[in-house]
């Protein structure tokens, strides 16, 4: 299909990529480390490994649990980390020993936790013990069989009693009493000489139930694949291949590697090029990412919206050597402008915003690496990926018109673990993957997204996008956010009311919000309710949730 965006993909990026039916994700590893080995691999809290020892780690941990606590291929094995050295040990063995890894979030609540427990049917869990107290309660009535618990401070080095005064100084007072009878120490799974069974792996074979929709309901395991992930991990590469020296990589991962985002971009994708991911445990401690950050001639870096506008605020981000960076992008949720213009002008370098979703392992498209300013689009469909703007009856959007964003590649979901309805309901009939996202695409091919389906405004039948005016509002100089939703209305049916924070020691009225709105906005989108409010309600990863601000 000859779409508008090949006339302007980079130089060298092809229309189609392979993945060969007989790879893996432990293939990929294998080859990294065996090509890396002396390399750095990962590091956390100030401890490095190399891909030599992510490979012998990750095969101890893969033994341990075939041969230690008899799981078999195609096991749903749980990890519920944060950026710590372990996940990665643990992702990789989980992977190389043919079973399947299933991401949790390790601020879910007992409630959460329960429901991902059961609905995947894990058999074990790996868990920080900040988090045991939640498993305590959620453990009952689930399939899991093995608790594995570690501290934040295994895998740092420290000989046992300073290992032992450095959680009592620092983090006992974070971890609530639990009892999680019989719990293995992450420590006995990769301090023995097991070798792993061999496993026969391809494309085909599940990788990751990924959780998701959790915003709008019940979370639903999106089942990806080995193929999907690593269809996507090729494509991202491909795309960005004039800016990638392997082997010479050094990624900053402040998104939790429990999140698809960094997953794949930052965790699957750096491992192929035998990249070298910084780990950041807590990015909302700027103070502590700042000097992390000094510490490196980082080249790449992913972020969303929230995660730069903070750091493009703090008064020491110009401290940092931003030289050698050569790739900074964002994904997630929107980027507003004002926080694209105060990143490149505290850092010299341009956000390159992508779009995806985990149902798409997770990226659909992306700016074109040569970019010099920020764009406001989400960029171009990736290579072999396929994508289409559908009216409500399902039909193709005329040229400029929104339309739901549907997308076909080899990156997508085969469907929602053990649920055949929502399976089929996320798809058209012809296979495209529904997103829910409202998009428009210009006369180059790229695309804008308008807004979430479920998020648009009915103003008098009039449609109205939080996006577009939450990205006037923050324009004001006072406004550090803003989040946007509909409220009833007698007259209008819907209202737009927006929620504003306003930066420390700046002031800002409604009449002012609404003035710069009527500057740039049609008068339906003008804001009839302006509430101000010290914080709003965000995810783990930093995204404003709208659903809370409608109760």
């Amino acid at each position: 299909m000859d779409r508008p965006w090949f006339a302007n993909y980079p130089p060298g990026v092809p229309r189609e990529i392979v993945v060969d039916p007989a790879e893996s994700l432990a293939g990929m590893l294998a080859s990294a480390c065996q090509r890396f080995a002396d390399r750095p691999a990962f590091t956390s809290l100030g401890r490095t490994i190399s891909h030599l020892e992510l490979d012998v780690w990750s095969g101890r941990f893969a033994a341990f649990l075939q041969k230690r606590l008899g799981l078999a291929r195609g096991d749903r094995v749980a990890i519920m980390l944060p950026n710590l050295l372990q996940f990665p040990v643990a992702l990789y063995g989980v992977l190389r020993a043919g079973m399947v890894v299933v991401n949790v979030n390790p601020l879910y609540t007992a409630h959460e936790l329960a429901h991902q427990l059961k609905d995947s049917g894990a058999r074990a869990i790996v868990v920080i013990a900040n988090a045991g107290a939640a498993l305590d309660k959620a453990l009952p009535g689930t399939a899991v069989e093995h608790v594995i618990v570690t501290e934040v401070g295994d895998l740092l080095g420290f000989p046992r009693r300073q290992l032992a005064n450095f959680v009592v100084r620092h983090l006992r007072r974070l971890v609530p009493p639990f009892e999680l009878a019989g719990a293995i120490e992450f420590d006995a799974t990769i301090g023995h000489v097991l070798r792993p069974e061999p496993v026969t792996l391809g494309a085909a074979d599940l990788a990751c139930l990924q959780y998701t929709g959790g915003t709008t309901g019940v979370a639903r395991g999106a089942m990806l694949s080995h193929g999907n992930l690593l269809a996507n991990v090729r494509q991202i590469n491909t795309w960005f291949r004039g800016l990638s020296r392997p082997g010479e990589e050094i990624v900053i991962t402040a998104l939790p590697l429990y999140h698809v985002y960094a997953l794949t971009c930052n965790c699957f994708a750096y491992t192929e090029l035998g990249g070298h991911d910084v780990l950041i445990p807590d990015p909302r401690d700027l103070k502590a990412f700042i000097r992390e950050l000094r510490r490196w001639k980082f080249t790449a870096m992913t972020g969303v919206n929230t995660l730069y506008q903070h750091l493009a605020n703090h008064p020491d981000i110009r401290s940092v050597d931003f030289s050698h960076l050569r790739l900074v992008s964002a994904g997630g949720m929107a980027v507003m402008e004002a926080t694209a213009r105060q990143w490149q002008a505290a850092t010299g370098k341009p956000i390159l915003e992508g779009y995806g979703l985990s149902e798409a392992s997770p990226v659909v498209s992306i700016n074109p690496p040569q970019q010099q300013e920020f764009s406001g689009t989400i960029g171009m469909p990736l290579p072999a990926t396929d994508v289409a703007l559908r009216d409500e009856e399902g039909r193709e959007s005329a040229p400029g018109a929104p339309g739901e964003l549907c997308v076909k590649g080899p990156q997508v979901m085969s469907g929602y673990w053990g649920n055949g309805a929502a399976s089929r309901a996320a798809f058209t009939t012809d296979g495209y993957l529904r997103t829910g996202d409202i998009a428009v695409m210009d006369e180059r091919g790229y695309f804008r997204i308008v807004d979430r389906l479920k998020d648009m405004i009915s103003v008098s039948g009039l449609k109205a996008y939080p996006n577009e005016i939450e990205n006037v509002v923050t324009m004001h100089p006072a406004v550090l956010e803003a989040a946007c939703i509909g409220v009833p209305d007698p007259t209008t049916r819907e209202a737009v009311k927006v929620f504003v924070v306003l930066r420390p020691g700046m002031s800002a009225t409604a009449d002012d919000i609404r003035r710069l709105c009527r500057e740039h906005l049609a008068a339906f989108k003008v804001p009839k309710h302006v509430e101000f409010r010290a914080s709003l309600p965000k995810s783990n990863v930093g995204k404003i949730l709208r659903r809370e601000l409608r109760g």
